[in-house]
C-alpha cells in the first residue's frame, strides 16, 4: 500500500517537473513574448514613417518613438535571441534611422546575422545593400547569392529584383524566361514594379515560358474540379499584360492606369476604325 501511494507521488511530482520544466513551452513562451514586443516596436517605427517625410530625419519629436522601437526590439532578443525578426528590425534602426546610440558596424552585424539565420526580408535587404558600387568590394556574387534566398521564400521584393538582374544580364546570364518567372510570382504576391514589367514584356511579344502555362493549366484544372462551365484558360497577351496592370493599379500604382488607359484608348480606336472599315465595305459592295 505505502509502495504504491509513493509510486502514485513520485508519478505526480515527476509530472509536474515535466510541465514545469517543458523546454518547448519554455521556447513558446519567449517567442510569444518577443512577438509582442517586436510589434510594439514596429507599431513606434510605423509611426515614425508616417510623419517622417515632414520633418526634419533627426527632428527630437521622432526620438520618443524612436527609442521606444530600440528598447522593444532589444527586449524581444532579450527574450528570445533566436529571433529573427528582431534582429531585422534593430538593424533597421541602427542602419536607416537617426535614433539615439545608432551604430552602422552594430546595424550591418545585426543585419548579417538575421539573413543567415533564416529571415526573408534581412536576405533582400543585405542582397540590395551588397549590390550598391564599392570600389574595394566585390559584392555582385554576394549579393546574387542572398537575393537566390530571399527567392526561395518568394518574397516580392526579392522576386522583383532578380527578374530585373536576368533581364538585363547583370552579373548573371541573360534569361529573359527566368526574369518571367520571377516577374510573374511577385506580381501574384502583388508587387507593382513586377507587374508593370511583366505586362510590359508580354505587349512587346515576349514569349512566356512553358513552366508559367503549365502552371497555370493546371491551377484551372484544379479549378475546373470544383466548379463546372470554367472558360478556356488561354488568353492573348493583352488581355494578360491588362490583368498585370491592374494588379499594380490597385496596389496604388499611377503607372498601372497610365498603361490601362493607354490600352484602352487604342482598342477604342482600333474598334473604331474596324466599325468605319465595316460600314464603308457595306457601302461599296461592288469591292467586296
Amino acid at each position: 500500500m505505502l509502495r504504491q501511494l509513493f509510486a502514485k507521488s513520485t508519478a505526480k511530482h515527476g509530472s509536474f517537473r515535466f510541465i514545469q520544466f517543458n523546454p518547448h513551452r519554455e521556447m513558446h513562451s519567449r517567442n510569444k513574448k518577443a512577438m509582442e514586443l517586436i510589434a510594439k516596436g514596429w507599431s513606434a517605427l510605423k509611426e515614425v514613417d508616417r510623419v517622417i517625410d515632414y520633418c526634419e530625419l533627426n527632428d527630437k519629436r521622432l526620438v520618443p518613438l524612436l527609442r521606444a522601437a530600440k528598447e522593444n526590439f532589444e527586449l524581444a532578443l532579450e527574450a528570445d535571441n533566436s529571433n529573427t525578426h528582431a534582429r531585422y528590425w534593430l538593424s533597421k534602426l541602427h542602419l536607416k534611422y537617426h535614433v539615439p546610440g545608432a551604430c552602422k558596424a552594430i546595424g550591418a552585424a545585426l543585419l548579417v546575422e538575421a539573413a543567415d539565420m533564416g529571415d526573408k526580408d534581412a536576405q533582400y535587404e543585405l542582397g540590395c545593400r551588397l549590390r550598391v558600387e564599392n570600389d574595394y568590394v566585390q559584392s555582385d556574387q554576394q549579393a546574387f547569392y542572398y537575393l537566390e534566398k530571399a527567392v526561395d521564400q518568394l518574397h516580392p521584393g526579392a522576386l522583383y529584383l532578380l527578374g530585373a538582374v536576368y533581364l538585363t544580364g547583370d552579373c548573371v546570364k541573360k534569361d529573359v524566361g527566368s526574369a518571367l518567372w520571377c516577374f510573374h510570382r511577385a506580381s501574384e504576391k502583388g508587387h507593382a514594379g513586377a507587374a508593370i514589367a511583366y505586362g510590359s514584356l508580354l505587349l512587346r511579344g515576349v514569349q512566356v515560358p512553358e513552366r508559367l502555362t503549365k502552371f497555370s493549366s493546371e491551377r484551372v484544372s484544379a479549378a475546373k474540379r470544383g466548379r463546372k462551365n470554367v472558360e478556356n484558360p488561354a488568353k492573348n497577351p493583352i488581355e494578360m499584360a491588362k490583368e498585370q496592370f491592374q494588379i499594380a493599379a490597385t496596389s496604388g500604382c499611377d503607372l498601372g492606369l497610365k498603361w490601362l488607359q493607354r490600352i484602352e484608348e487604342v482598342e477604342k480606336r482600333l474598334l473604331s476604325e474596324s466599325s468605319s472599315a465595316d460600314g464603308f465595305s457595306q457601302s461599296n459592295p461592288a469591292l467586296l
